[in-house]
């Protein structure tokens, strides 16, 4: 069984009144079928224990942020509205595409999945 299949079928076994369908990439296909609970079982995924408060709290301001824009905020923007220093989502989550899917937003294009991985906010 290769990744994907697990996590879907973990996130499936957790959420049984609602079947949350991912990528090839491991990013959700629905936006609204996010929550708590499937972030923190595609954190365990990624190799995360679970998710803290802080982190949490990145998440749900990234996913307000993309529900208002449609876009990705500055990086230092994300930090500043939850009231921690500069570079904390690098922090708190490796990479920003990680934070990008584990906040459950559609699938990158490639030009922002290579800004993304440098470190770097797409707009």
């Amino acid at each position: 069984m290769n990744v994907l299949d697990y996590l879907e079928q973990k996130i499936h076994k957790t959420h049984t009144t609602k079947k949350v369908q991912l990528d090839a990439d491991g990013c959700l296909v629905h936006f609204d079928d996010w929550n708590e609970d499937v972030a923190g079982m595609l954190a365990r995924c990624a190799g995360f224990a679970g998710l803290t408060k802080d982190q949490l709290d990145a998440l749900q301001f990234i996913r307000e942020y993309y529900r208002k824009y449609s876009f990705f905020p500055i990086l230092n923007a994300v930090c500043k509205n939850i009231h921690h220093p500069k570079g904390c989502l690098q922090e708190e989550f490796i990479n920003p595409l990680l934070a990008w899917k584990l906040a459950g937003l559609p699938h990158p294009e490639e030009p922002v999945v290579s800004l993304l991985k440098a470190g770097q906010s797409p707009g």
